[in-house]
């Protein structure tokens, strides 16, 4: 099928329409992306909660370190892992799993055992926090890799990336949340206090058993059942979430994609990437689209917002309080992200967040530069840099990144194809995040932007060349584009 033809049968579904599925649809969205939520809190918490937890357990800064870049190492494997367990046992299940996961993480890490005496280190103490940063960690990457797309695969294609864009709006969330709460227990039971960081990880445990509940009473993925097979309750699944004309036309689409390509007894999965270049090479892109977005240096920041903001002259009170602007310039942009999926190509989204990340790199970098340590503007001028470097970066490019990424790769390698790609975005973000502070020890502020503002500049030439649009195609549509690499020579 050709792309003109695509386009024709994108055209001739029946309009979506209002009523009670499209409402079904949009508490389906609300369920799942309490993974997001999670994802965004257990990032988030501990950009606040390490010092207590440090003080408490007697943890060295290497051992400090080790509990906060722990999650996100086991968080590309579960990128990676999960993936293929969805491809396996379908996207509802594994979302369960990652629960029950988010759950029995946060419960480890909360009734880890201290040491003797206050302050004192325990190795038990210090393996029980490790395994359970490790679980949330295996679930974090796990959230990232699936929730993004059973949303887009529940979603219908005139919606997609306002749906599955709400996942990315979970997670800014959920680190608005983090940071709020940690300066409200801070304030309240006093930073010092022993055991204040254990309640702020437990908070996490609610939406996780909200997660798990709700997702025993939502349905499968439709396109994950035809893959299967199983056309009738595909059929069922889409007929609470469409109008009836619009769930059988799109049954019959997504069939007959399927249908197609058993015919060509094509295989699934790694040999079929292995087999078309096509394939292993919108994997590379997607690999390359997941790391030029940790590359940014966004979660460096949410992880050690606090340490920049140190380093530019404020007090630790200063900077902890300061440190919620970032959670909440990330939710306006995020909102205005969501917004921007239906009116902006994915395209043009990264090339305009590329650019305006870039500049304020190089901003930050030069007022680090030109306004001396002591100077009682440095850190104002840095902290409003910093925070537009974050509205820019969740306007235009965190929200465009998880929708793209969970819409180019076909069925049959979908949860490979997005687990591959975050598994290198989340394995960046793991050696930023165990280098950062040694990084602005060692070459300060001004030489840590001006290697992101380069890293940046790099990113948008790798945008321009080498990514495909996805805007406005059905996934089955893409799917017949990306194998036969008509979806490079269509833009």
């Amino acid at each position: 099928m050709s792309s003109a033809q695509n386009l024709a049968s994108e055209s001739s579904l029946p309009p979506l329409t209002s009523g009670p599925h499209s409402k079904r649809l949009g508490l389906i969205s609300i369920v799942a992306c309490f993974g997001g939520l999670l994802f965004g809190y257990d990032t988030g918490v501990a950009n606040g909660a390490e010092g207590p937890m440090a003080a408490e357990l007697g943890l060295n800064l290497l051992q400090v370190g080790v509990v906060i870049s722990s999650l996100v190492f086991a968080a590309a494997l579960g990128a990676l892992v999960s993936g293929q367990i969805a491809d396996l046992w379908g996207r509802r299940k594994t979302i369960v799993a990652l629960a029950v996961l988010f759950f029995v993480g946060t419960v480890f890490v909360v009734f880890s055992p201290a040491g003797p005496e206050p302050g004192t280190f325990s190795p038990v103490g210090f393996g029980v926090l490790v395994a359970g940063r490790i679980m949330l960690g295996v679930a974090v990457g796990g959230a990232s890799t699936v929730v993004p797309v059973y949303l887009a695969e529940l979603a219908p294609h005139e919606i997609r990336g306002s749906i599955t864009g709400r996942n990315e709006m979970a997670i800014v969330a959920g680190q608005l949340a983090a940071f709020v709460m940690n300066a409200i227990l801070g304030a309240w039971l006093g930073g010092s206090m022993d055991g204040v960081w254990r309640i702020m990880f437990s908070i996490c445990a609610l939406p996780a058993l909200v997660l798990f509940f709700g997702m025993l009473r939502m349905p499968e993925s439709p396109r994950w059942l035809v893959e299967k097979g199983h056309y009738e309750k595909a059929l069922g699944v889409l007929g609470t979430v469409r109008s009836a004309d619009r769930a059988l036309a799109e049954v019959r689409e997504i069939r007959a994609m399927a249908e197609k390509e058993q015919l060509k007894n094509k295989p699934v999965g790694i040999k079929a990437v292995l087999k078309n270049k096509w394939l292993l090479r919108i994997v590379c892109v997607g690999i390359g689209v997941a790391t030029m977005q940790q590359l940014t240096g966004i979660n460096s920041i949410m992880y050690y917002g606090t340490r920049v903001l140190e380093e530019t002259g404020m007090t630790a009170q200063q900077a902890v309080l300061a440190n919620i602007a970032f959670g909440v310039v990330a939710v306006i942009g995020g909102i205005i992200g969501l917004r921007n999926m239906a009116r902006l190509d994915r395209r043009t989204t990264f090339m305009i967040g590329l650019s305006l990340t870039t500049i304020c790199h190089l901003l930050v970098a030069f007022a680090s530069m030109l306004l001396p340590a002591g100077s009682a503007l440095r850190p104002v001028v840095i902290l409003i840099l910093v925070v537009a470097f974050v509205a820019s970066m969740q306007t235009f490019l965190s929200v465009a990144v998880w929708v793209w990424l969970a819409e180019i790769f076909p069925l049959h390698m979908r949860g490979l194809g997005i687990g591959i790609s975050v598994f290198f975005g989340w394995g960046t973000n793991g050696v930023l995040t165990l280098f950062f502070p040694s990084l602005v020890s060692g070459v300060g502020i001004t030489g840590s932007f001006f290697i992101f503002a380069g890293v940046g500049a790099v990113a948008l030439y790798f945008v321009t060349t080498q990514v495909p649009e996805t805007r406005g195609r059905t996934l089955e549509a893409l799917e017949e584009d990306v194998t036969s690499g008509a979806i490079y020579h269509a833009r």
